[in-house]
């Protein structure tokens, strides 16, 4: 290991893949490298875990860090310099540099109990007193030899690698190091003419984490071998803390996001995609319900990245609701009748069409991957983003749920007042507030009375109610938006039939809006009143 002039340790190495190892074995050891002196072969079991905070704070930062157990030992190394894989990525050269740290270390991923070393501190400071997590785990059975020539020294590795993600295989990869002693470049030039020269290997100058990193996003379309156990409950206790009753929420309902995200890609159950959704929309108010019990900036991040992905959802299923809905109506008028209506279906069709794209490009994208990565770690670390409390106890469930779920309440029954002369924006405002009600209930159901379940149920029906009422709405003002862009170009039949299903759609807002008092009293009346308080009250 050769110093730069600034005095920071770099590695020199070749880097190959390789397809056939016991090929490439074969041809190391029949005459390839005639000419440089080689040691016998060493066989070593390696197995590397790599770390970084929830939120990528090393590589954001263009680090990248691992812990490695070999011979019984364990050592913690820290790589990068971006501008040199910049250049290799440019060039596509063998050749490697990269700046490198390493010292002993031990396996807990808390570098304050680590003997003091330069990689040490740099992966505190990088890390900025976030806890660290394991990425994902390489393990690899290598087989190395020393080389050396004219007074040059490196050491070749031939490794076997298996990428491991939660105690689970994704992937495998064949790669053929050798590394210069000294960072000198001469013995690594002779290696590598004889090595590329078999036909056997392929440049490649990415990094194992990289090479990681790519099998386990192609892995991804299929079932998601990370995925947590869908629990029917959260599993939240009443002594629980504010944080980690929260953080035990939002796992069971990120393990639902992506148990029906393979689903969504496919296409072929709509249901699918509104589960995903639903779910989102759920971690999104839990987030509103355990408000203040997380770190400020973390909570903020993780919001705006989850309605990122729910407006991509939302995008394409409220076209699936009006279309679904339009299909209701063409069933009602017949099939002569309905034949009216294709022009405007066949103009929804293509705008859920573009709407499905983008949400494809968004779940396939390296954002999306990475905020899965640092949710899934989230949400499964204890005491992950809890806010700090300034030395007072932390809030307990059973101190502080039952006043969070009745301010939730009155938020609903504030609406009450005006709800006669409320226009549809207005209800529609309403209708996110019952959501809110009913998250924050269904988030402590099991630590409420089984009576409580009532109540959710009344909650449920008033947001259903509200939701035809602005899918209704939604949906006339779709039609008149269409009419107006698009009557001059169509047929009689056609301007008539989407006129017809305009109507029809503005006359069900009325309807609704008169049997919407009987479900909004099963909510604000006074006996659901009491019934709520009594619930509460057993906290």
């Amino acid at each position: 290991m050769k110093g730069r002039p600034d005095g920071q340790p770099m590695e020199v190495e070749l880097k190959y893949a390789v397809a056939d190892p016991e090929a490439l074995r074969t041809s190391l050891d029949g005459g390839t490298l005639d000419g440089i002196d080689a040691d016998p072969w060493r066989t070593v079991d390696v197995e590397d875990r790599y770390i970084d905070t929830a939120d990528g704070a090393l590589e954001s930062q263009g680090y990248g860090a691992r812990l490695r157990r070999i011979d019984g030992h364990t050592l913690v190394t820290v790589k990068t310099d971006p501008a040199a894989r910049r250049a290799d990525k440019e060039d596509g050269a063998a050749l490697k540099r990269r700046i490198e740290h390493e010292a002993p270390a031990i396996a807990q991923l808390d570098p304050s109990r680590w003997p003091e070393s330069t990689a040490r501190d740099l992966v505190a400071r990088l890390a900025g007193g976030a806890k660290l997590r394991t990425r994902f785990v390489i393990r690899q059975q290598r087989l190395e030899r020393d080389l050396r020539s004219d007074g040059s020294a490196a050491t070749l590795s031939l490794d076997a690698a298996e990428v491991r993600l939660r105690g689970r295989a994704i992937g495998s990869f064949g790669v053929l190091e050798v590394e210069s002693a000294d960072g000198s470049t001469g013995l690594l030039e002779l290696v590598a003419a004889a090595v590329e020269a078999t036909g056997l290997v392929e440049p490649d100058t990415r990094s194992k984490e990289l090479i990681a990193q790519e099998l386990i996003r192609r892995a991804r379309p299929e079932p998601d071998p990370r995925l947590p156990r869908v629990p029917k409950t959260p599993g939240i206790r009443a002594d629980d803390t504010l944080a980690e009753a929260g953080r035990k929420v939002l796992r069971m309902h990120l393990a639902r996001m992506l148990a029906a995200e393979a689903g969504t890609r496919s296409g072929e159950d709509p249901e699918h995609l509104h589960k995903m959704r639903v779910a989102t929309r759920r971690m999104r108010a839990v987030w509103r319900t355990f408000d203040g019990a997380y770190r400020p900036k973390l909570q903020k991040r993780y919001v705006g990245e989850l309605r990122e992905v729910a407006d991509a959802l939302g995008a394409v299923r409220d076209m699936d609701v009006q279309l679904e809905s339009l299909a209701a109506h063409a069933e009602r008028l017949g099939s002569e009748a309905a034949e009216g209506l294709a022009p405007l279906r066949d103009a929804w069709s293509r705008r859920r069409d573009r709407a499905r794209t983008a949400l494809l490009a968004l779940l396939d994208s390296r954002d999306y991957a990475r905020f899965v990565d640092d949710y899934l770690a989230f949400v499964e670390e204890e005491g992950a983003g809890a806010a700090d409390d300034s030395g007072g106890a932390p809030a307990r469930v059973r101190d502080s749920a039952a006043g969070r779920i009745w301010q939730a309440f009155e938020r609903v029954r504030a609406h009450d007042a005006g709800l006669r002369w409320a226009d549809v924006p207005a209800l529609h405002a309403l209708r996110i507030d019952g959501k809110r009600l009913r998250y924050s209930l269904e988030s402590f159901r099991e630590v409420l009375p089984s009576g409580t379940n009532d109540l959710i149920a009344a909650v449920t029906a008033v947001q259903d109610h509200l939701g035809a009422i602005n899918d209704a709405h939604v949906s006339a003002g779709m039609v008149r938006e269409w009419l107006m862009a698009s009557a001059s170009g169509l047929s009689p039949d056609a301007r008539d039939a989407a006129g017809a299903y305009l109507v029809a759609r503005e006359q069900e807002i009325p309807r609704l809006r008169r049997t919407f008092p009987a479900v909004w009293r099963r909510v604000t009346g006074p006996t659901a009143r009491r019934r709520l308080a009594l619930a509460l009250s057993e906290l």
